[in-house]
C-alpha cells in the first residue's frame, strides 16, 4: 500500500503600514498584532533617534534603514499568520527626499526588492499628535500625496485607510477574515 504525503505550505502575510507621521501606523500595527496573536515590527527610527545625543543628519538614515529591515527579518521568523510592519523603505525614501532631496541607493534597492502582501497607506484624518521625533505637522497633505503617488508608481497592492482608529481596525479585520 502506498501512502501519499500531503504537505501544507505555510505562508505568512506581510502587511506594511506606511504614510506620513502621526497617522496611526504604530498603534494600528500593534493592535492588530495583539488581536491576531502575532508580532509587529516597531519603527526603529524612534529607538535610534532617542539614543542619539545630537541632531540627526542624512548619514543617520542608512543605519536606521538597515536596522529596520534586520528587525523585520528577525520578527518574520517568529510571526504566525501575519507580520504587521510599522514603517518600511518607502518611509525612508520619502523622508530622505523630502528633507535632503535625495535618497541612498541601498534604500531604493531594498524598496524595490522587498515584497509585501499588502501596503496600507494610513490617512491623515487622525489628529496630529506632537512628539519629539515629529517634524512636519503642516505638510501632511503634501506628504500623503507623495506616498500615494509612490505606491502607484511601485505598482504594489495597497489600500488607503481612513477613519477613526476603530474604523481602521474594523476595515483591516474585514480584509483578513
Amino acid at each position: 500500500m502506498c501512502y501519499a504525503e500531503v504537505y501544507y505550505i505555510y505562508v505568512m502575510k506581510r502587511i506594511l503600514f506606511t504614510g506620513p507621521e502621526s497617522t496611526g501606523k504604530s498603534a494600528l500595527a500593534k493592535h492588530l498584532a495583539e488581536e491576531w496573536d502575532t508580532l509587529w515590527v516597531p519603527e526603529y527610527a524612534r529607538t535610534y533617534l532617542e539614543q542619539l545625543s545630537r541632531p540627526y543628519t542624512e548619514k543617520d538614515l542608512l543605519p536606521i534603514a538597515k536596522a529596520q529591515l534586520q528587525r523585520e527579518d528577525r520578527y518574520a521568523r517568529k510571526a504566525t499568520d501575519f507580520l504587521f510592519i510599522d514603517t518600511g523603505m518607502l518611509v525612508m525614501k520619502v523622508w530622505s527626499e523630502f528633507k535632503y532631496s535625495r535618497c541612498h541607493p541601498w534604500i531604493l534597492e531594498q524598496l524595490y526588492q522587498r515584497q509585501y502582501d499588502l501596503w496600507v497607506l494610513c490617512g491623515i484624518d487622525i489628529p496630529w499628535e506632537p512628539g519629539p521625533m515629529r517634524e512636519n505637522p503642516n505638510e501632511r497633505e503634501e506628504l500623503y500625496a507623495i506616498y500615494r503617488q509612490e505606491l502607484q508608481q511601485l505598482g504594489v497592492p495597497f489600500i488607503e485607510l481612513w477613519g477613526s482608529r476603530e474604523e481602521r481596525v474594523e476595515r483591516m479585520r474585514k480584509l483578513f477574515t
